[in-house]
């Protein structure tokens, strides 16, 4: 049986915080099996949060709930209690993106600050016995089929916010198994944390001072600006051309554990 800790409320993730419990007797979701609690968890944070970008990774999940968007880090911990609430345990798994599968949000004049390696995460949740992989909820179907209908005949794309090898048939929707949509920009391996109060205590995004301040105030508006123009199926082609749209790390195997 999971060790209790995967169930904890943190500072982070405010299970008992009263919108959370709205959400959660609004929806009727605590009626529903273990197997549908996630589905019906999963499938809110990834479609009715929007993909998007908050002022700080460390943003508490009743906030990011208030906000209505959320990018991998603030949509997993929004996903974890939400799950926690429900009773089901799960895990924050800890990773660095090359910022290539950022390319094409964040806007060619300010790309040169993005850091090279950008902090990100997925969900790990307990079901019967195993630990399944939780990344597709990042973006919101809006996204996804607008980045889809952009380039119909690709199956790889790294850019936009999305790193996939299948772009037509990408792993998001839950089925009981793992599910996947920036996997392929993922350059290095962090580990399991128990909460992602522990994971960003222990590590932090690269963007500090200045540059911190124009991420926080200026280019993470105009970012999700690119991300709701996306989303009604502008998508701005980007400089270089395919190799612009190609994963630019080496392929990872990632195995269950």
């Amino acid at each position: 049986m999971p060790n209790t800790r995967f169930l904890d409320v943190t500072p982070m993730l405010d299970s008992k915080a009263p919108a959370i419990a709205a959400l959660i007797s609004e929806r009727g979701w605590q009626q529903l099996s273990p197997h549908e609690r996630i589905g019906a968890a999963y499938d809110y944070v990834r479609d009715e949060i929007l993909f998007g970008y908050n002022v700080a990774d460390t943003r508490p999940a009743s906030l990011v709930l208030a906000d209505g968007y959320g990018q991998c880090n603030t949509k997993a911990t929004l996903l974890m209690t939400v799950l926690r609430a429900l009773g089901i345990p799960c895990r924050l798994h800890g990773f660095t993106i090359d910022k290539s599968l950022q390319r094409g949000i964040v806007p060619e004049l300010v790309y040169w600050m993005a850091p090279r390696n950008i902090l990100h995460s997925w969900v790990e949740v307990r079901l019967d016995a195993r630990w399944i992989n939780l990344e597709g909820f990042i973006l919101d179907q809006q996204v996804l089929g607008s980045l889809q209908a952009a380039f119909p005949g690709r199956t790889s794309l790294c850019a936009y916010g999305a790193g996939t090898d299948c772009l037509q048939a990408p792993m998001v929707s839950w089925q009981g198994r793992d599910t996947y949509i920036q996997r392929t920009g993922i350059n290095g391996d962090l580990g399991v944390f128990d909460s992602p109060d522990a994971f960003f205590g222990e590590y932090e995004q690269a963007l500090t001072g200045g540059r911190g301040w124009l991420y926080r105030n200026i280019i993470r508006h105009w970012m999700n600006h690119r991300v709701a123009a996306i989303r009604r199926g502008a998508v701005q082609a980007l400089p270089g051309g395919d190799n612009a749209l190609m994963p630019d790390v080496p392929a990872r195997v990632f195995t269950d554990r």
